[in-house]
């Protein structure tokens, strides 16, 4: 009977966890292969393998496509055998790369140096193994392809010795249904710099493949996010954020002994992959933030060698269901993350103390905080609050029931719908026009305005100013609550039919927000047409309609349409709107100069 040995933390494992306050435990790897990993061995589709070649450089790759090209020998023995990409593959190229067709290697020394990943993406499961090649051959073979005639591909087998598995959770992996494809590999680029093809890779990718070293082992996993979530800095540079994970950092304790990676980043849809060696830096806290803002802990790869081969992966794939724990993309400050000016802020956050909540339909309401040392800020931009004193609940490995909140640094921006008073640009107020969306929304909906509730406002930005031409008439799009950009600018524009025009897209059920600007902002009717979408024929919503049409608004029972907007002629357009509309309206605007602010962050 084999028995597993405790496995002390490794110095770079433990000096992440000190680094980042993680509390004392055992080290829950193996030191063999463990039921869990065996059966994950012959059950999962995708093996991805990590070794190191002449130079000390790490590579990862991915074999697979079909259950069962791996099986146990017994005594902690694995054998594999699988089509492989012979020609351009770097780990092949690591381990089998100098044997002449079918001839058997033996690495002296005990072997090479191995790690690898066994994973369904299916099940979502995935399971840990690092140990040596202890033989390795790499043979020519024929593939009956039905329909048509043999087909030559190579093939690898190999012999490994496991010393080490641990199972991992489910989180961040992205869905895909596979099957084996033959390889038809083509070296399309080959340099320390990303090609185009590579670039549009990452920019696409879901996930990727990592292998990291110290002196005694390897270790290969997975990351995952939202297709984007690695973005890149320069054609020579990437970087990715680490989110909440198991708090083993097997992987950055290794980056902190040995700063040398590997990722690959697979198309499933294509077969191309991209093969990347290269240097790292662990950034954490502001390091991280500065770089990727709204992370606290980041990697920034600097690359060595990248390789873009087409067509050079033995399987292909169908994306189905994304993780429900993948948080949102987070952008470099090149890109216009606004939480890019909050990190680089070093003033002490001020306190907003809410005093008035006004709900104006069942999901939007209208909220007031006072600021005791005042606030500057201009029509039209936003602010940035931090819920997270009243939100964060602390680490959790898992959170099922709510998957999101794991990265969630509680900070949100929202437009201010106020105008400001003071001339000294210092108003002890402002406004804000929300609809409840999510965690911080809904946390707002259920304060009750007398308890006091105060939040630390992190700053105000944003340059959505509205600029009106006397000579022509200056179009607005809003959808649902994007008209809050608009409201703090009103007091100042005009707002008659002969100088402006708002399109508002709504639903049925928000008509009472409708009512409140018009009631607020009476000049604005005339040059308002609203599009209503949604069901509900009630009697009050019908005479919501009818007061609204008495007060000169157009009604318009459908979206909104290109033709809608060909109606006038101007060259500068302001937008306000969710994604999908922000998309559609620009689409329809070629060639005008649209002024709209991004926040999907």
């Amino acid at each position: 009977m084999a028995f597993s040995m405790a496995m002390p933390w490794s110095a770079g494992e433990e000096s992440m966890h000190q680094l980042l306050h993680v509390p004392e435990y055992d080290n829950p790897t193996s030191t063999m292969l463990t039921p869990q990993a065996s059966f994950m061995l012959q059950r999962g589709s995708l093996l991805a393998l990590g070794t190191l070649d002449s130079d000390d450089r790490p590579w990862t790759t991915l074999w697979g496509g079909s259950p069962g090209f791996s099986e146990p020998l017994g005594g902690s023995f694995i054998g594999t055998r699988t089509l492989v990409d012979g020609k351009y593959d770097p780990v092949v190229q690591a381990l089998v790369g100098d044997a002449k067709d079918g001839e058997m290697i033996q690495p002296a020394d005990g072997g090479k140096m191995l790690s690898g990943l066994a994973i369904d993406l299916m099940t979502r499961k995935r399971v840990k193994i690092a140990g040596q090649m202890i033989a390795g051959t790499i043979k020519e073979v024929q593939v009956e392809v039905e329909g048509e005639s043999d087909t030559k591909q190579e093939q690898v087998q190999l012999v490994t010795k496991i010393d080490q598995s641990l199972g991992n959770c489910p989180k961040y992996l992205n869905q895909y249904e596979l099957h084996s494809a033959l390889v038809n590999s083509t070296l399309t680029s080959q340099g320390s710099s990303l090609s185009d093809e590579g670039r549009a890779l990452i920019s696409n990718s879901d996930m990727f493949f990592l292998t990291t070293s110290s002196p005694v082992d390897a270790d290969t996993n997975h990351r995952g996010g939202p297709p984007g979530f690695v973005r890149i800095i320069s054609p020579t540079q990437i970087i990715y954020p680490e989110y909440s994970g198991n708090r083993l950092y097997q992987s950055l304790g290794n980056l902190k002994m040995n700063p040398k990676i590997g990722i690959t980043f697979p198309d499933y849809e294509t077969g191309d992959v991209l093969y990347i060696t290269g240097t790292t830096d662990v950034l954490v806290g502001v390091d991280a933030a500065n770089l990727l803002p709204g992370s606290n802990l980041a990697v920034k790869i600097t690359i060595d060698e990248a390789r873009f081969v087409k067509e050079g992966l033995p399987f292909r794939g169908v994306r189905k269901i994304p993780s429900p724990y993948n948080p949102l993309v987070r952008t470099l400050p090149t890109e216009g993350n606004i939480k890019a000016s909050l990190s680089a802020s070093n003033t002490k956050p001020q306190i907003a103390r809410l005093v008035k909540k006004e709900i104006i339909t069942p999901s939007i309401g209208r909220f007031t905080f006072s600021v005791p040392d005042g606030l500057q800020y201009q029509p039209g931009q936003w602010v940035a609050l931090d819920f997270k004193e009243h939100l964060d609940i602390g680490y959790d490995h898992m959170r099922d029931y709510d998957p999101t909140s794991l990265n969630d640094d509680f900070i949100r921006t929202f437009t201010i719908s106020s105008t400001p008073q003071e001339e000294d640009g210092k108003d002890k107020s402002f406004e804000i026009t929300i609809r409840k969306v999510g965690t911080v929304t809904d946390y707002l909906f259920k304060q009750n305005e007398r308890a006091g509730l105060e939040i630390s406002v992190l700053g105000v930005g944003g340059e959505f100013t509205i600029k009106q031409d006397e000579a022509s008439v200056t179009p607005f799009v809003a959808g649902g609550v994007g008209i809050t950009p608009l409201l703090g600018q009103l007091p100042k524009l005009h707002a008659s039919s002969e100088h402006f025009k708002l399109f508002w897209t709504l639903k049925l059920r928000d008509l009472d927000v409708a009512l409140d600007t018009i009631n607020s902002f009476p000049e604005l009717a005339t040059s308002t047409s609203i599009f209503l979408t949604g069901n509900g024929a009630a009697r009050s919503m019908e005479q919501k309609v009818a007061l609204l049409r008495d007060k000169g608004v157009e009604i318009v029972k459908r979206r909104l349409t290109k033709g809608d907007l060909d109606k006038v002629d101007a060259g500068t357009w302001y937008l306000c709107a969710g994604k999908p509309l922000r998309k559609e309206v620009l689409s329809w605007l070629p060639g005008k100069n649209v002024v709209f602010e991004d926040f999907d962050y």
